[in-house]
């Protein structure tokens, strides 16, 4: 499981954004985004840069 910290969200649009954006990526399984912690989970074996380049895409700073 790969964990990348989300900023600028901050609220249920922005983590179906984050969500729907990284759903897509190749190598994802499995997306868990909570917005209390501004953490993304995900589960499978993405590439880490495509993950971040999703989620700025979105609108959103990530690290991972």
């Amino acid at each position: 499981m790969k964990t990348f910290v989300v900023t600028e969200m901050t609220c249920a649009n922005c983590v179906r954004h984050v969500t729907e954006a990284v759903e897509i990526v190749a190598g994802v399984d499995r997306v868990v985004v909570d917005l209390a912690t501004g953490t993304v989970q995900i589960q499978g074996d993405p590439d880490s840069a495509a993950v971040i380049s999703a989620i700025v895409a979105a609108g959103y700073q990530a690290t991972e």
